[in-house]
């Protein structure tokens, strides 16, 4: 199984996973070409991409999957309620690639995509997992807290990446307009470096996970901040950095190292 976050951050997002056969993308919000690019660059070849599954219809997480879809035929995942907040925006797909996903699973060719709901100010905001064999990789970003729901989908996840967006100080007391700060805050806004924290440790189950701290805010955070914060909490809480969690930053303007389990 192969994992690798081509793109993570509030200017776009984009997650590669792969089984021995089945291809697939969680989000494509950087213009088609960057991602193009961003996958031959881990020796992946876009036209054997077979579904790209949407989170929900921020911007930063649909800017290229139009282009992407047309380009090279590939189906588009996403809740019915997505769909219609995200197909103006997307320009025209085919029928047979306009894919409803309202059921809890999916099988395509040697993986299964899960399905879960995650508190965020979406329509309809989604987060997955992705199985094959006996390992599992989970996708979580714009999450305003760490529910139950999400907990439950990832406590048993090989690799993951986890959102850890922003030092809740810097927003604060940074530019934003404070209906935006109330929103970034919000129990359904975007995961604090410190939250992520927490939350990593309500899913530790004695297997070694190696987690991404992805989704990082470009006004409110710093790479070496969130890596330290989360560190710290884990180390707090005497937490094997070793054994149980290898922590990774998914970088923002290009893929990050490809994990293979």
């Amino acid at each position: 199984m192969k994992f690798c976050s081509l793109y993570s951050g509030s200017s776009g997002n984009s997650i590669f996973i792969s089984g021995d056969q089945g291809k697939i993308l969680i989000d494509a919000g950087m213009p088609g070409k960057y991602i193009e690019a961003a996958l031959k660059d881990i020796s992946e070849d876009p036209r054997l991409i077979n579904g790209i599954f949407i989170t929900h219809e921020h911007s930063d997480h649909i800017k290229g999957v139009g282009v992407l879809s047309r380009k090279y035929n590939i189906p588009i995942y996403a809740t019915e309620r997505t769909w219609l907040e995200m197909e103006s925006k997307v320009g025209n797909i085919k029928d047979e690639n306009i894919k409803v996903f309202n059921g809890s699973c999916i099988e395509i060719k040697d993986i299964i995509v899960n399905r879960f709901s995650t508190p965020h100010d979406a329509i309809d905001s989604s987060g997955y997992t992705v199985q094959h064999k006996n390992k599992k990789c989970g996708v979580v970003t714009d999450i305003g807290h760490f529910s139950y729901e999400v907990k439950d989908a990832v406590k048993d996840c090989d690799v993951m990446l986890l959102e850890s967006n922003h030092d809740v100080e810097m927003v604060k007391f940074g530019p934003y307009p404070y209906n935006l700060k109330r929103r970034i805050l919000s129990s359904v806004g975007h995961l604090s470096n410190e939250d992520c924290g927490k939350g990593i440790i309500d899913i530790l189950d004695g297997k070694e996970k190696t987690i991404f701290l992805g989704h990082l805010s470009n006004n409110n955070n710093y790479p070496d901040l969130a890596y330290e914060t989360v560190k710290s909490i884990l180390l707090e809480a005497k937490v094997d950095l070793e054994k149980e969690v290898k922590l990774s930053l998914a970088r923002r303007e290009g893929p990050s190292k490809v994990i293979e389990i």
